[in-house]
């Protein structure tokens, strides 16, 4: 009974070939001289790995704003922030803003 099972299955598996390979015949042309991609090599090398352990992703940040300024824009932002982050994503909110005849600050900044 397993040999007659076995033969039915392979008998439905059957062969599977792959096709030939295909030859392009269009060259290929780079829009890049081989000078200019070493020259990206070499610069990507020397560049540090971001995904290293001791990489610092902070390293290159530099803020211009004091920590007044930061505080002072949070807190004008904090309600708004709180209804986008809420329950309905900020559609009440919205609405309200709608209903009122002036658009959300924070979309207003958003298109700045």
């Amino acid at each position: 009974m397993k040999r007659i099972i076995i033969a039915i299955c392979l008998a439905a598996a059957g062969s599977a070939f792959a096709d030939d390979i295909t030859i392009e015949a269009t060259p290929f042309v780079s829009s890049r001289s081989r000078a200019e991609v070493i020259a990206e090599l070499q610069a990507a090398r020397a560049a540090p790995n971001p995904w290293a352990d001791g990489y610092d992703q902070l390293a290159a940040f530099r803020s211009t704003l004091t920590r007044e300024e930061v505080v002072a824009d949070f807190l004008l932002t904090r309600d708004e922030m709180q209804a986008f982050n809420g329950e309905d994503s900020g559609s009440g909110y919205l609405m309200a803003a709608r209903s009122l005849g002036n658009v959300a600050p924070v979309l207003a900044q958003a298109g700045n």
